[in-house]
């Protein structure tokens, strides 16, 4: 049992000084700068991705259909 508060006690004081150390600093500094420099260049993730695919998929389906029945249309007259 001793030992695990130990360890827990341990771990506790280790978070705590990477909150405060200029790591943490550093690392949302980074952050920032990774973020501009991926804005800048029209960068998106991929979830944001896939989801304009399956929307551009559903608008080439809906197209395709509607072109059909237009030339079915024309194809009566």
């Amino acid at each position: 049992m001793i030992e695990k508060r130990v360890f827990e006690e341990l771990g506790e004081r280790l978070s705590e000084a990477a909150r405060n150390s200029p790591a943490h600093d550093l690392e949302k500094n980074l952050r920032a700068l990774l973020a501009a420099f991926f804005d800048r260049f029209d960068v998106v993730v991929r979830e944001d991705f896939d989801v304009q695919r399956k929307l551009l998929d559903r608008a080439q389906a809906k197209l395709a259909a509607l072109e059909a029945r237009v030339a079915e249309f024309e194809a009566k007259r």
